[in-house]
């Protein structure tokens, strides 16, 4: 099968990374908009003409199905795309509902995202239906992406960045924390240095192979990677050297 997958960058590699852990006999065509990044702080309309601009590259690939691995773009665009094309379009939102069953009645539940997803009224609307017991917070985290687009994953710029964000929080009375941007699971250590080590962290990822898995038809003869940033093919250089080193790094993401 041939899976479409954009993001607004880098951050997207945490999903594909996932997918290709259990699915390597597909075909993959992933679509980085790097000169575009970060769409956390963009207009929606903005986010939508970009957003529409990597789903017809990848459409022109022959893709069966596209995955916007990006909860903003998703927010955006999913629906106007599913109007527009006649093959699956598999979204990403931050997975309110089990980050409240994992921390339990009496811990709280931090949501992290840009500052254009937690604006937007289908996760301000789905916090207030889900929320009942007013335990989830939200803090936008969209300076990340730059970070994490310049490879600076571990660096002490991002480190500050955190501390400094939850400065007013108390650690300690968090059970799970969404990581509701695809760039974030990318600063992961950085996050479990600062919460308790019993915090569950819930990125979406998982959850996106899950749906795909409902669709995925037969193994490809030609399994692999195709890499697009910003619509130019990427087989060598810096940006080829930051994807492989995303997609290497050890562990889950």
């Amino acid at each position: 099968m041939k899976i479409g997958l954009m993001d607004s960058g880098m951050g997207g590699l945490t999903v594909l990374k996932e997918l290709w852990r259990h699915h390597s006999d597909h075909e993959y065509y992933y679509y980085a908009d790097s000169d575009n990044a970060p769409y956390g702080t963009k207009t929606p309309e903005l986010v939508t003409e970009l957003t529409e601009k990597a789903v017809a590259t990848l459409v022109a690939c022959g893709v069966e199905v596209i995955i916007i691995a990006c909860n903003t773009a998703t927010i955006a665009a999913a629906n106007g795309l599913r109007t527009k094309y006649d093959i699956p379009i598999i979204g990403m939102l931050p997975e309110i509902a089990d980050a409240i069953a994992a921390a339990g009645p009496n811990k709280r539940v931090l949501v992290t995202a840009t500052k254009l997803t937690l604006t937007q009224p289908t996760v301000l609307n789905l916090v207030r239906e889900l929320d009942g017991a007013a335990q989830v917070d939200m803090i936008q985290l969209s300076e990340l992406v730059a970070f994490a687009e310049a490879g600076q994953f571990g660096a002490p710029e991002p480190r500050a960045l955190l501390k400094e964000k939850f400065a007013h929080i108390n650690p300690k009375t968090y059970g799970s924390i969404i990581l509701g941007c695809t760039h974030f699971p990318l600063f992961k250590p950085l996050f479990e240095e600062i919460f308790p080590e019993d915090v569950e962290y819930i990125d979406g990822a998982k959850q996106t192979r899950f749906r795909l898995e409902e669709i995925l038809s037969a193994p490809s003869d030609n399994p692999g990677i195709t890499f697009f940033v910003s619509g130019t093919l990427v087989t060598a250089g810096p940006r080829y050297d930051l994807i492989q080193k995303i997609i290497n790094m050890e562990g889950d993401l």
